[in-house]
């Protein structure tokens, strides 16, 4: 049956920031201290989503309550919902852990707070308007006909300045995902792009589409991770460097002919928090488009809401 209400925006923000040297998801980088996840409720907002859901960590809730009253202040729905460590089914509960499992298990922490087809992305990643535009009509397709989508970005405009990234490389036939290959360390050194491990001798354009962790699913992606999340737990709960990798569930999915994938090219523009040393380009970025007139500033007004939101009729 299909939903009637707008769809979700779920927003993966409980990760440790190793490389950035502690929790990039909280901090301030817009002209007025916004973080860089206010951005992407503001254009999901305007885009027509309905629904903010946060996934974070338990000792991060006060940051994020403040964040809550913030946007429920500006007419926004948003909840949290903690991914924890030991929500886990029962005969794993003993395992030794310390650190969070993955994206794939960071969906999963949504399950309770999501009944529709919903997009979800990274906190440390700007993807731009466009790409939740793309994204609300991504999730009318997965209400339809059930199929799920990867909002995705050519190579060349993903890349940090200032150290190797990894990327997820949408492998098609048409707009059909056959296969994601998840390839590290790349980065552009004299105008050419080269990646490290498997894939080193791998000749890059900058012209293929990359994942950015920005996919829409219909509801039933929960079982399929669900299911997919057990038996990693059989295989793997003992390594407490083991991580439930989103893009991996899905390439498995996609194998057994469980997920119908699609692909659309997202014209960005494209800027994250990977290092420490990103952060003014970040900050300059926003302040540029908020100059521009794409962002107001202040981003948030009480009871205001992106003006075509308002004109929707939704």
């Amino acid at each position: 049956m299909a939903v009637t209400t707008r769809p979700a925006l779920v927003v993966m923000a409980a990760g440790a920031g190793s490389r950035f040297g502690g929790p990039k998801q909280t901090t301030s980088v817009g002209p007025n201290g916004e973080w860089l996840l206010e951005y992407a409720v503001f254009d999901a907002r305007r885009a027509g989503f309905g629904r903010v859901v946060l996934i974070i960590r338990e000792e991060l809730r006060p940051r994020f309550d403040e964040l809550v009253d913030r946007l429920t202040s500006a007419g926004m729905d948003v909840a949290c919902a903690c991914q924890r460590i030991d929500d886990v089914p029962g005969p794993f509960l003993a395992a030794a852990r310390t650190k969070p499992w993955g994206t794939g298990h960071a969906v999963l922490a949504a399950r309770n707070e999501v009944t529709g087809p919903f997009a979800i992305m990274n906190a440390d990643d700007f993807y731009g308007a466009d790409a939740y535009a793309q994204g609300a009509a991504a999730c009318r397709a997965a209400d339809a006909r059930g199929v799920a989508t990867v909002v995705a970005m050519r190579l060349e405009r993903t890349l940090s300045e200032h150290g190797p990234v990894k990327r997820g490389w949408c492998q098609t036939a048409g707009d059909r995902v056959t296969r994601l290959e998840e390839v590290m360390g790349i980065e552009r050194r004299d105008g050419t792009y080269h990646a490290a491990g498997r894939h080193a001798a791998v000749r890059f354009t900058g012209r293929e589409l990359v994942s950015m962790n920005f996919w829409v699913f219909p509801p039933a992606i929960f079982g399929h991770l669900d299911a997919k999340f057990r038996a990693f737990l059989g295989r793997s709960a003992a390594d407490a460097a083991a991580e439930f990798l989103l893009p991996e569930a899905v390439n498995q999915l996609i194998d057994e002919g469980r997920l119908d994938l699609r692909v659309v090219d997202s014209s960005g523009p494209w800027f994250g928090l990977t290092y420490q040393e990103d952060r003014p380009a970040v900050e300059a970025g926003l302040a540029g488009l908020t100059a521009q007139g794409v962002y107001p500033s202040p981003l948030w007004t009480d009871g205001v809401v992106p003006r075509s939101v308002e004109n929707s009729g939704g």
